[in-house]
C-alpha cells in the first residue's frame, strides 16, 4: 500500500494574513484560492512537495458547527491551541531569521529538545502553532 499525506487542514481568520505568512515569510506557492459564500479557502504548499499541501480554510465553513462551537474554536485559535503543524527544514536557522524578520509571533528559539531533535515554534497570524523541526 502507498499512502502519502495529500492535505492537512489549518483554520484562518485573515485570508490575506495568511498569504502573508505561508506564501511571503515561509515561501510555500499558492495552488489554489477559492472564494465563496464570504469565505475563502487557499491551498498553499512546499514547490518541491507539489503533492502535499496545506488547506487554510475559514473556521465557520463547516455546516454542522454551531455557532458555540466557532465562539469556542475562534477563542481556542486566539490561545494557538486549536490547531498545529510540525514542518521540516533542513537549515533551523537561517529559517528561524526569516520568520523573526518576517514579523512572525515567535513561541520558541531554536532549541535543543531533550528528545533529540533540534526546533522551534511560532504562530501563524490567526494562532496556529507551527513547530519547525530541522532535519539532517
Amino acid at each position: 500500500m502507498n499512502i502519502t499525506i495529500h492535505y492537512a487542514f489549518l483554520p484562518h481568520d485573515d485570508p490575506d494574513a495568511a498569504l502573508g505568512f505561508y506564501r511571503d515569510i515561509l515561501g510555500f506557492e499558492v495552488r489554489n484560492d477559492v472564494g465563496y459564500g464570504g469565505m475563502r479557502w487557499i491551498t498553499v504548499g512546499p514547490p518541491d512537495q507539489p503533492g502535499t499541501s496545506i488547506v487554510l480554510e475559514p473556521p465557520a465553513a463547516d455546516t454542522g458547527v454551531t455557532d458555540e462551537e466557532r465562539r469556542v474554536i475562534t477563542e481556542m485559535m486566539a490561545k494557538g491551541s486549536y490547531a498545529r503543524v510540525a514542518l521540516a527544514t533542513t537549515d533551523l536557522d537561517a529559517t528561524f531569521a526569516r520568520l523573526e524578520a518576517g514579523g512572525a509571533e515567535i513561541v520558541q528559539e531554536p532549541t535543543d529538545q531533550p528528545y533529540g531533535v533540534r526546533d522551534c515554534a511560532v504562530r501563524d497570524p490567526s494562532g496556529n502553532l507551527i513547530r519547525i523541526n530541522e532535519v539532517r
